[in-house]
């Protein structure tokens, strides 16, 4: 697939539908695809390996569930820099050592 967005219908690559859960970069995409030991799982892929599908199948109301009871992906954080709000206003310092009382 050229672009993948989320919330497509896709089939990876030998045959297994899916639901696109997230695309953090342009060379990976989480899909929620059904797992036979496990029932509906994520899984990472590159959207090469993804195709389009147009008809919905038997399994798409449990990937449906499983994308809807998920808390969205947050990207940005915990890459080692600083977010845009920089932290509390008043508070650019750490706090100083507190003596035990000598």
């Amino acid at each position: 697939m050229e672009t993948v967005a989320i919330g497509d219908l896709v089939t990876v690559t030998g045959g297994h539908p899916g639901l696109v859960f997230d695309t953090p970069s342009r060379s990976k995409a989480v899909v929620a695809v059904i797992d036979t030991a496990r029932g509906p799982v994520f899984r990472t892929f590159h959207p090469e390996t993804l195709t389009e599908r147009r008809e919905e199948g038997p399994q798409d109301e449990a990937l449906r569930l499983l994308v809807r009871r998920t808390p969205p992906p947050v990207h940005g954080a915990g890459r080692g820099g600083t977010n845009a709000q920089g932290g509390r206003a008043g508070f650019s310092r750490g706090a100083a050592h507190r003596p035990t009382g000598r």
